[in-house]
């Protein structure tokens, strides 16, 4: 697309609703990848569903994890996704393959997950009741980070824009700026109230562009710092905030925020209702507020990297929010006169003559002896959207877009099943092609019958001190609010159900457990997990049993 004539001098906001992403099952949280052709949606039964944003479409659907999907983060090539769900679990995933390279396996629920912006060998995990872990993929080992106070671990943390330090804030407001290579501190300061009072930090965000970043505290205030000033105050500093944003009328609580892909805006949502905040960075004024569904409670925000697109989650919808755009047919020629009725043309002299008879012959200067040189058609400009400001070229090897297999609308169904030589080749071929679309959800079941695929590697992470029941909040969050969740999620729910009802009982091999259904997050939870252990029978390892009732009482 035509990236270099976005509109530069124009408001780069969004202003209104440009419809809705419906991912069959309850979405919770949503990022695009680095470039904003692709958007991947964790959804509450465990997948994850990849948009292709700019035809609107799903271009993939990976059944990732049993429990509800609950982070989700790219590499900076856009080939690996890494995905964190509510039973402890983050796997790394092949984008193109769906398959999984990658199991880690935490005492306590995973808050947040971020891959390095530069490294693809390291990603940055944020465990419950734990100081953050950085995990080297390629060996599959982890260093904890050092914390400030080690009775105080509620601990978030971000990279900061191209992965040299991580930021880590603390319940109490301290906030520590280690070197991501040795783990030494580098800087820290304390985010103090007016009368210094200390707020515990709720999350970090960095602005994709320049050195800015945002805290967002349990105070209610979004402060932003710039990243030079921090380092350059060094340990115990006292920089001060470039900007303080809040929602003095209502003293909005926010649940998310970010920049813009320009950093020129920042936009948060309010943890009250379905509501989006956005601020111009430079001034700190309150440009535009968007107001989704009323009684609804948002859960995730993600503004797109490069267009003045914000895509919102709310009672498991993701909502795009885009500007208003309006045709404007005089732009295409100065003197282009836009006609309410047919008028007569005239013609003036020689405007349509092949040749001017009349013309002398110029000379040839300037434009006209230039088009005799050879113009290159074959090297690509890099579009300068998608190049950092320390590179001059495009990733080649990015993956922008999915393969897209055709949806038959009508298939040949044969009631008796396929001849037993026709289910070898099918299942052989089914096994080397790529699984896009509703394909893969249908073939998923099917797989025990395929050549066994190679299985991921398991590793568990041991911390030391860190309580194992704890329950992700975001389980807190949904039973509290069973009987709005329920309606909303339940008919998307049960199509899936009924779909896969055959093969249920498949998945009780091994430490798979239970499998929770687009509607599974309310009162009855317990109870048909209970009965779902009951039917496997010894199947279930004890292990996973007793791991299952302690995650859902």
């Amino acid at each position: 697309m035509n990236l270099e004539l976005l509109e530069s001098f124009g408001q780069n906001y969004p202003e209104e609703a440009d419809g809705t992403l419906d991912c069959i099952s309850m979405a919770l949280t949503c990022t695009f990848n680095r470039w904003g052709t692709l958007l991947a949606v964790g959804c509450n039964d465990g997948r994850i569903v990849i948009w292709d944003f700019l035809t609107r479409g799903i271009a993939k659907i990976i059944s990732a994890h049993i429990h509800p999907v609950c982070s989700l983060s790219w590499s900076r090539d856009g080939h690996k996704l890494v995905s964190a769900s509510t039973d402890n679990i983050v796997s790394l995933w092949d984008v193109l393959t769906g398959d999984c390279d990658q199991r880690f396996r935490f005492p306590s629920p995973i808050l947040k997950l971020q891959f390095h912006p530069r490294d693809q060998d390291k990603v940055l995990v944020c465990p419950m009741k734990s100081a953050p872990v950085l995990l080297t993929l390629s060996d599959s080992k982890h260093v904890v980070l050092p914390v400030d106070d080690d009775s105080d671990l509620n601990v978030v943390a971000a990279f900061d824009r191209r992965g040299e330090y991580i930021y880590t804030g603390n319940a109490k407001g301290k906030i520590l700026v280690l070197n991501t290579d040795t783990q030494d501190l580098v800087a820290s300061f304390r985010v103090t109230t007016g009368t210094s009072n200390t707020t515990a930090i709720k999350s970090i965000e960095f602005a994709r562009k320049g050195s800015c970043f945002l805290i967002n505290t349990a105070d209610r205030i979004i402060r932003v710092y710039d990243g030079r000033e921090i380092l350059t105050c060094g340990r115990d500093g006292e920089p001060e905030p470039m900007q303080k944003l809040q929602d003095l009328v209502n003293r909005t609580p926010w649940k998310r925020c970010c920049f813009s892909g320009d950093g020129e805006y920042i936009v948060a949502g309010s943890a009250r209702q379905h509501a989006l905040y956005i601020w111009e960075k430079s001034i700190g004024n309150l440009v535009k507020i968007l107001h989704g569904t009323r009684g609804e409670l948002l859960l995730d925000v993600a503004w797109h990297p490069v267009r003045p697109i914000i895509a919102s989650i709310s009672s498991g919808v993701v909502s795009i929010w885009a500007q208003n755009q309006v045709e404007n047919w005089s732009a295409f020629a100065p003197d282009f006169k836009e006609l309410d009725e047919n008028v007569e043309y005239e013609e003036r002299e020689s405007e349509f003559d092949i040749e001017d008879e009349d013309k002398s012959e110029p000379e040839q200067t300037g434009a006209d002896a230039a088009e005799d040189e050879e113009v290159d058609v074959t090297t690509v400009d890099p579009i300068v959207a998608f190049c950092s400001s320390d590179e001059e070229l495009e990733d080649f090897k990015a993956l922008l877009y999915l393969p897209i297999a055709p949806e038959v609308e009508d298939p040949e169904e044969n009631p008796f099943g396929p001849p037993p030589d026709a289910a070898g080749q099918t299942s052989a071929a089914e096994d080397g092609t790529v699984h896009t679309g509703s394909g893969d959800k249908k073939r998923q079941p099917s797989s025990d019958g395929a050549p066994p695929k190679k299985k991921a590697r398991t590793t568990t992470i041991e911390l030391q001190g860190v309580p194992s029941d704890e329950v992700h909040p975001l389980l807190g969050v949904k039973g509290d609010g069973k009987s709005k969740k329920k309606t909303a999620g339940r008919p998307k729910g049960s199509k899936g159900k009924e779909k896969d009802s055959p093969f249920r009982p498949k998945l009780y091999k091994g430490d798979r457990g239970y499998p929770l259904d687009g509607a599974g997050m309310g009162v009855g939870m317990k109870g048909r997990a209970e009965a779902g252990l009951a039917a496997a029978g010894n199947l279930v390892t004890p292990s996973y049993k007793q791991h299952d009732v302690q995650g859902l009482d």
